[in-house]
């Protein structure tokens, strides 16, 4: 059940950051709010079926530095910095397209500067990013499934002439 749960949480979080990263639309202040909000009702549904060592949690990181990306103030050097040590699970590429995307959506909020975006690449030129963009959502984790040990010895097992087996041999 971990498992599965894990698997639907990460495609919940693939599919929603690519929408993000697609959208101009979304790319708001009020979207960082909504998404964190959503988050957390799933991090406490989680916690509440007993579920919160399933791994399925951290599969949404991404998707919470994303919104958390979207609620910060992005004016200032010490603005940019905060933005890359806090956004460590998200690609440079991932970063400069939301900020890029950015739509204000009152007259409180003000566009993202060319000049603020490329003082946050010049913070990301250290990190050794894959130059990807979009995540993968058909990506599957491997199963599990615990081995679990017979109280029954191999040579105490009889197999039937009628299984056609007589290729087997014992040792």
């Amino acid at each position: 059940v971990q498992q599965v749960f894990k698997q639907i949480f990460y495609t919940i979080n693939a599919v929603a950051l690519n929408n993000l990263l697609l959208r101009k639309d979304v790319c708001s202040w009020s979207t960082g709010m909504q998404l964190r909000f959503n988050i957390s009702q799933l991090e406490e549904w989680l916690h509440g079926k007993n579920l919160q060592q399933s791994g399925a949690a951290q599969t949404l990181v991404p998707l919470i530095q994303a919104a958390q990306l979207l609620q910060l103030k992005k004016k200032t050097s010490e603005d940019a910095e905060a933005i890359c040590s806090l956004c460590t699970s998200l690609t440079t590429q991932q970063i400069v397209k939301i900020l890029n995307l950015y739509t204000p959506v009152n007259e409180f909020e003000e566009r993202v500067t060319v000049a603020f975006i490329r003082n946050v690449q010049k913070h990301l030129e250290e990190r050794n990013d894959p130059p990807q963009l979009l995540l993968d959502f058909k990506h599957m984790f491997p199963v599990l499934f615990p081995f679990n040990p017979s109280s029954i010895t191999m040579d105490s097992i009889h197999l039937p002439a009628s299984l056609n087996l007589d290729f087997l041999n014992k040792v």
